[in-house]
């Protein structure tokens, strides 16, 4: 049984909203997967998690979250799901241990039983040394961490995270990345959001890449970036100015778009094609150096969904 189970769900918000903010999503999610969807802003990921967590009802079609559907039995559902949102829902009036015990007591645990689980959660999350400090003596990487620990301390068969490393830095990124491993490998499973290209490629056994309410393509990382039709980036450096080259090297087979770079010019090529050779020509004596990047998720990103920013 898959742990979570989309058929064409759909999301309007009304308003005169010219689309659905999720139309017509089909996806499945196994158990003890780590499953990662992606999407430029307004791509619809948070209203799509928003509905599997319960906390919005579909317009159209179903969800199920470890065999129970969202619509039916919300109550039943918040049992077996963890949620970590975008913004902080710490409660900052109690200690860092408290917001885990009562949690805890919340879901009907016994005196003995939270405390025990909280000590665990501390422990393993690293937190056990600011157990009776204030929430707002948390770093952001802490906070994250014990939102995490929080979420899952009831023990739920599947834990949603929303962009949970947006704003951290590298230092706190890398530890949230280890405590959701550690999470992977003791069979929960995880259905995040993220902006990070590096992040669902180095967490995610597959992902899924979204835009405008649709699921574009789902696979492995590896194989979305093997099948894509997203290129290779050739990044060369000039000793002046390119003047006309970008535009003769936009002629050239295989070039997709030729932008500036530092000292030089950034080209997207096919990765079917090899312009490199043309490409060295055209540039002549003026070039420095050449540099290849192989496709990365970022370049099936970017073919995808487009190069212009989103609001």
């Amino acid at each position: 049984m898959a742990a979570i189970s989309m058929r064409a769900l759909t999301k309007h918000y009304g308003g005169g909203a010219p689309r659905p903010a999720v139309d017509g999503v089909t996806l499945d999610v196994a158990d003890g997967e780590t499953f990662g969807l992606l999407g430029p802003n307004g791509a619809g990921k948070t209203t799509t998690v928003s509905v599997c967590t319960t906390r919005t009802p579909p317009s159209a079609g179903t969800v199920e979250v470890a065999g129970l559907d969202v619509a039916v039995e919300p109550r039943r559902v918040k049992r077996d799901i963890g949620v970590v949102t975008q913004r902080c829902t710490l409660d900052r009036a109690i200690t860092v241990s408290q917001n885990l015990y009562y949690h805890c007591r919340f879901f009907a645990m016994s005196r003995a039983e939270a405390k025990a689980r909280t000590a665990e959660m501390l422990e393993l999350f690293q937190l056990s040394a600011r157990a009776k400090g204030s929430v707002n003596e948390l770093s952001g990487g802490m906070i994250q961490r014990l939102q995490i620990a929080r979420a899952i301390s009831h023990g739920p068969r599947v834990l949603f995270l929303d962009e949970p490393t947006s704003g951290l830095d590298p230092q706190s990124r890398l530890s949230l990345w280890e405590a959701i491993e550690t999470l992977k490998h003791e069979g929960t499973t995880v259905f995040l959001t993220t902006h990070y290209m590096e992040e669902a490629d180095q967490l995610c056994d597959r992902v899924a890449i979204m835009d405008a309410g649709r699921v574009l393509v789902c696979g492995p990382p590896r194989e979305l970036k093997r099948t894509s039709a997203a290129g290779r980036v050739i990044t060369i450096t000039l000793a002046s100015p390119p003047n006309g080259l970008a535009a003769r090297i936009e002629r050239i087979a295989g070039v997709q778009a030729v932008e500036p770079a530092r000292e030089g010019l950034r080209i997207h090529a096919s990765a079917a094609e090899t312009p490199v050779p043309r490409i060295v020509a055209e540039a002549g004596a003026d070039l420095l150096d050449l540099s290849v990047s192989e496709p990365s998720l970022e370049t099936v990103f970017i073919a995808l969904t487009g190069r212009e920013l989103r609001d």
